[in-house]
């Protein structure tokens, strides 16, 4: 059934606020247009009412931090069967997009919409977002398609949801609901699918590979989060919202990880998963004296992130690793058809999996 998000305020008795229709869908995308986070923080808005080669305009156009590009429907009262069809249609044009295409998509937009940017490149802004050097290799090796509505109804959840479990299709909706208070508004998100599990879901099905036992970390090193000191203490970790610490759960004790830093930075580390996920007030580390102690008590990068004490929805979170072989991050080890996703942990299925480990078995001089 659909998924249904209420809204109360709290005092001595539970006020529900009420839900009231967005005056207009193009006002929504506006909202997204204007912060495309708004639908999914990993995503940088490249184009908008982008025309195709079949005469029809995609409402949003995005791309995240693997060079995947993402196109954003919305409903606009169309009927399920007719939006879905839409966003078929232009998956089907997006997938022939070619790097220097997407580049003039970008140019388009901005030129348009942002004039006040125009002339920046998109292998700027795409750096500066995702915090990283440079542009992946090669942009658009996949793409997936969303669904934007008001309201998610019962045949668009079967819709989609069959698409993307009998047939491996990238397919999500995120539906959002407005809400006024006075003269405050409120907009609340919600995602049939959790992002982070679209890859995941996609690759089973296509792939139908069963998964070899090896775990995939992606490690955000940055200003805040220091890949030397993760070597020397024997840790991945995430935060900065549940959508990113989430799956560091699937990382089990005793079961060997492969650690990336993305962005096209590459492979820098492999271990063995010695303790289960824990927030950062939980998490000891040996102060160098043979002593455990809270990491937050030390002088690291790591120690000012959120705690749950701070702020529970933006903790740091942490897992236990026992490394076996590690290299800076100036050696880290990239080649063209390794695996990569966005996830902070991960236990793909695709066939790429199994050539990356093999690869990267070679490059860190790791028995099997």
């Amino acid at each position: 059934m659909p998924i249904h998000v209420g809204f109360w305020k709290l005092g001595d008795t539970p006020l529900p606020v009420a839900f009231e229709p967005m005056e207009s869908e193009g006002r929504l995308e506006d909202v997204l247009a204007h912060d495309i986070g708004v639908a999914d923080p990993n995503l940088l808005l490249i184009g908008r009412q982008v025309p195709t080669a079949h005469g029809k305009f995609i409402d949003l156009l995005a791309i995240d931090g693997d060079g995947k590009l993402v196109v954003l429907e919305l409903k606009k009262n169309r009927t399920p069967r007719e939006v879905v069809a839409q966003l078929l249609d232009y998956g089907s044009w997006v997938r022939t997009l070619e790097d220097d295409d997407i580049a003039g998509i970008f140019e388009r937009f901005l030129q348009k919409y942002m004039p006040e940017h125009a002339g920046a490149s998109l292998d700027d802004v795409y750096c500066k977002k995702f915090n990283t050097n440079e542009l992946p290799e090669a942009l658009n090796e996949g793409h997936e398609l969303v669904l934007v509505a008001g309201e998610l109804d019962d045949s668009s959840e079967r819709i989609i949801g069959y698409l993307a479990d009998e047939y491996g299709v990238a397919i999500n909706a995120v539906f959002f609901r407005f809400f006024r208070d006075g003269d405050s508004e409120y907009l609340s998100r919600a995602w049939l699918i959790d992002p982070g599990e679209v890859d995941a879901k996609v690759e089973e099905k296509r792939e139908k590979g069963q998964w070899n036992g090896e775990y995939y970390a992606s490690f955000g090193a940055d200003d805040h989060r220091d890949w030397a000191e993760a070597r020397k203490y024997g840790f991945v970790s995430a935060g900065g919202g549940a959508w990113y610490s989430r799956s560091l759960g699937l990382l089990e004790p005793g079961g060997r990880v492969w650690v990336n830093v993305p962005g096209g930075v590459g492979y820098v580390g492999v271990g063995e998963v010695v303790d289960s996920v824990v927030p950062i007030d939980e998490f000891e580390v040996d102060d160098g004296t043979g002593k455990r102690v809270p990491i937050t008590s030390l002088p690291l990068k790591a120690a000012k992130h959120a705690t749950l004490a701070s702020n529970a929805d933006k903790a740091e979170h942490f897992v236990r690793v026992r490394w076996i072989h590690t290299v800076p991050i100036a050696e880290a080890v990239r080649e063209k058809g390794l695996f990569g996703n966005q996830n902070s942990a991960a236990k793909p299925r695709a066939k790429k999996w199994q050539h990356t480990i093999e690869r990267l078995r070679q490059r860190f001089g790791v028995a099997d």
